[in-house]
């Protein structure tokens, strides 16, 4: 199976953390929470620095007295209870602000790509657009629930930490700002690696869902090809690159970790041999060296922490850069900033005129060209022609899936294209070739076609689509899952469910896409009743490959390499003998049954 083009290919990969700024128009209408937020964190961050300064006066004040020194531990105790609190806060307030945010992100990224038009799928796979919505919002609640509040913890600890070490001993604050450059140098050097590597293994990771989703939908066919090893081996293929490039990241931020680490403790250690020749010549005091020994160990841990978490960071921004593509991707199609309102109750006069497509993956063949038709209210119009002539594309302009090159679609004397896509498909009713069935109820699937609908309306419309007795059948009747794409029902069973949607739907304008294929005998002549009866006064479009199916439509247009070669009733299109009289001769057993068939019911 060959792999589809994705929108991931000749990207450009991020290069800095300022990406995160894109989730700032989710957080903020959550102002005041990420304010409660930061004052707990500051009172956490504030908090920690008190202490080494109690640390001091304990170790300095400790031969004068129990009662001083019980006073002390009793502050002590006091101090670690706000610590306890403002943590507490802290947690409560940046997860829940975490968990909200990423739920906006989701219900944004899955709003967005759900009204885009079929053409946006042609270019990205399905598993990487739940790999998006799913590992990468992961990805990102993670960073603002946890990373983040640390990021901006460890800074105001270590910034305070500076301060206070210059406080205690400006002497050994310089040897402490001699260790800063050394070891920033390894996080700026690692850190450009981490970025690339991190949004690297985040693409692969979506590629090997992409891989799965696939094969997973198609399971029955890859089964039926005995195909299950070349597709496991696809995705043993995929799952490993990205193991690769996660491998090479972990081991460049272990080595970054290492070295970082390394430089802030030796740096620390240096410094405490300082401070301990000072202590014996005395030039400063035991606790002011506790003090400073603390302080240090606050800014050393501080420093390695926001090292670790910058690598958080950056992956979080990849993902970040992933969701802000699929928010921001351009659509091939959009609703005009004026919309022309269509006029109720809608007629269901359908005008092509002059209209030329050529599929994008398909640049060069012409899907349809120059097509001019013509469908008055209430007629009954079947499309017919070899595979590929352009029949289904007719059906997708009509319901503006894409637009024209050149050359207009008009609904009731209207531009589909001056119009609201919401607008004029509420006035659309589509039975497919294939239907799409949702896992849930039967009811539920039926109610898709209008959602306002009561049970009464449903089980109306399952009746006239021939479905009420195969549902009350179900376990459940009505309530009964369906399971994934309806694996519990047949093929013509899945038609009439289609049949029912539309029936519930009440469109002016009926499009039935092969509707009838590959169905048995029985299950055909139900099918085909529910199909009459919805079509009564409704304009309606019927592409069929049996002959035999539309042959008392009002009218029969052939299509041939995308144009129009023949239109008119059945025995009108023997009588020429052209196209259509040589497909009916191929499904008809002889003259003699052809003549027969031609004449008029």
């Amino acid at each position: 199976m060959a792999r589809r083009t994705t929108i991931l290919e000749d990207r450009p990969t991020s290069r800095r953390v300022g990406a995160l700024r894109a989730l700032w128009p989710f957080v903020r209408p959550y102002r005041r929470q990420v304010l409660l937020a930061f004052l707990a964190l500051a009172l956490t961050s504030g908090i920690s620095l008190i202490l080494p300064l109690a640390a001091r006066r304990v170790v300095d004040n400790f031969d004068d007295g129990a009662g001083l020194l019980d006073e002390y531990f009793a502050a002590a105790l006091g101090i670690v209870a706000l610590l306890a609190l403002g943590t507490a806060l802290r947690y409560y307030f940046v997860t829940r602000l975490g968990e909200r945010v990423v739920a906006d992100i989701r219900k944004a990224v899955f709003g967005r790509v759900i009204r885009l038009s079929p053409g946006f799928f042609e270019r990205i796979m399905t598993g990487e657009i739940l790999s998006r919505i799913t590992t990468d919002t992961t990805l990102i609640q993670s960073v603002i629930g946890s990373s983040l509040s640390l990021a901006l913890r460890n800074a105001m600890i270590l910034a305070g930490g500076l301060a206070m070490l210059a406080v205690t001993s400006v002497k050994l604050m310089g040897f402490v700002l001699l260790i800063v450059p050394v070891m920033l140098l390894p996080i700026i050097i690692f850190g450009r690696r981490l970025r690339r590597l991190s949004r690297a293994n985040q693409d692969w990771i979506a590629a090997s869902s992409g891989a799965a989703s696939e094969s997973l939908l198609a399971a029955q066919t890859v089964q039926a090809y005995t195909h299950e090893a070349r597709s496991a081996a696809r995705f043993d293929g995929v799952t490993e690159q990205s193991y690769d490039v996660a491998l090479a990241r972990i081991r460049t931020r272990a080595m970054m970790t290492a070295i970082v680490i390394f430089l802030i403790f030796a740096g620390v250690i240096g410094v405490l041999w300082v401070g301990a020749r000072d202590v014996q010549e005395g030039a400063m005091t035991a606790g002011q060296l506790v003090q400073f020994v603390i302080y240090s160990i606050l800014v050393a841990s501080s420093a390695g922490a926001l090292s670790e978490i910058w690598g958080e960071l950056q992956r979080a921004a990849g993902a970040t850069e992933r969701l802000a593509e699929l928010l921001t991707a351009e659509d091939a199609l959009s609703d005009p900033a004026q919309p022309v309102a269509l006029p109720r109750p809608a007629k269901g006069r359908i005008a092509l005129e002059g209209v030329t497509f050529h599929y994008p993956t398909r640049p060069d063949v012409s899907a349809l060209e120059g097509v001019d038709l013509l469908i008055q209210p209430g007629e009954t119009v079947a499309l017919v022609g070899p595979s590929g002539a352009g029949k289904t594309t007719v059906i997708q302009l009509i319901q503006r899936f894409w637009d024209p090159l050149s050359g207009r679609i008009t609904l009731d004397g209207i531009d589909l294209r001056d119009m609201r896509r919401d607008d004029f498909r509420q006035e659309l009713a589509l039975v497919p070739q294939d239907p799409m069935i949702f896992a849930a109820s039967a009811r539920e699937n039926i109610r898709l076609g209008a959602p306002e609908a009561s049970d009464v309306q449903i089980e109306a419309a399952a009746r006239a689509a021939h479905a009420h007795d195969f549902i009350s059948a179900l376990p459940q009747g009505y309530d009964t899952p369906l399971g994934e794409r309806g694996v519990m029902l047949s093929g013509g069973q899945r038609q009439r469910i289609a049949i029912a949607r539309a029936i519930l739907r009440d469109a002016p304008v009926l499009l039935l896409d092969e509707a009838t294929s590959a169905l048995d005998a029985e299950s055909e002549a139900l099918v085909q009743a529910a199909v009459s009866r919805l079509a009564e006064g409704r304009t309606t479009i019927v592409i069929a490959h049996r002959l035999a199916t539309v042959k008392k439509a009002d009218r029969i247009v052939v299509f041939e390499h995308g144009r129009i070669v023949a239109q008119g009733t059945h025995r009108q299109l023997v009588e020429q003998d052209g196209l259509y009289a040589r497909l009916a001769r191929m499904q008809f057993m002889d003259g003699a049954q052809l003549d027969a068939e031609a004449e008029p019911a």
